[in-house]
């Protein structure tokens, strides 16, 4: 079972941070051990200084190299990953896709309507390179633009209601789709660093949140397991 990550800003994350994508190793080696890959075209972490895709600092040095690979980019969203995402699936052999995006896009590319139009171009792309595909979709979480914006924290709303039809609409037997969910308890102050990426407490509720849906629907691994 190979895996790919796909995201943004929250799921590359920057130099220094554990991100969620680690958490998730952590969990699939626990429950899934010499059963699954991880794969993707990326390794990097974002450098601030460089403002790019240019740091290996993760905060846990034993992070194994290919553990870290992924399709996540600072900045980029649905509009950049639906054009590059089947052909990352056909050269990776990902069959497992987790992933987080459209806070980016809504914040600031594209509007919720025009979004959901290309969640369904990725969802597409990926298909057309694995029919069998199987796709785990986390909606936009809180974020602390949404708690004074009234326009974007309804943009993000309607969004999520989008994803929601998109993957109600397009899940099938041969190429399933789940809806993730954040758990209630995210919050921004701490579960966040600045209002919107997330720090350790909340790297764990966003792995958490694929790992339980995987588990939930596909019976794929177990429960995820917060650290006592």
């Amino acid at each position: 079972m190979r895996f790919l990550f796909v995201g943004d800003s929250m799921t590359i994350g920057r130099a220094g941070d554990f991100t969620w994508r680690y958490r998730m190793w952590r969990h699939l080696e626990r429950v899934l051990p010499g059963g699954y890959g991880i794969v993707g075209p990326r390794t990097a972490l974002y450098e601030a200084a460089d403002d790019a895709a240019t740091s290996h600092a993760y905060a846990d040095p034993g992070f194994p190299g290919d553990a870290r690979r992924h399709l996540a980019g600072w900045g980029e969203g649905w509009l950049h990953m639906a054009p590059v995402a089947g052909e990352v699936v056909r050269e990776t052999g990902a069959d497992v896709l987790l992933v987080s995006l459209g806070l980016i896009d809504l914040g600031f590319y594209t509007n919720s309507d025009q979004t959901a139009e290309n969640v369904r171009a990725f969802l597409a792309g990926v298909r057309a390179a694995n029919p069998r595909v199987r796709t785990v979709l986390l909606p936009v979480i809180p974020n602390v633009r949404a708690t004074y914006d009234a326009p974007f924290a309804a943009e993000c709303a309607r969004f999520n209601e989008l994803l929601a039809k998109a993957v109600a609409d397009l899940d099938t037997a041969a190429s399933p789709l789940l809806l993730a969910t954040v758990p209630e308890s995210y919050d921004l102050r701490a579960d966040t660093y600045d209002g919107t990426h997330p720090g350790p407490t909340g790297e764990h509720k966003l792995a958490a949140a694929f790992a339980n849906a995987l588990h939930q629907a596909w019976g794929v691994g177990g429960p995820y397991a917060y650290p006592s």
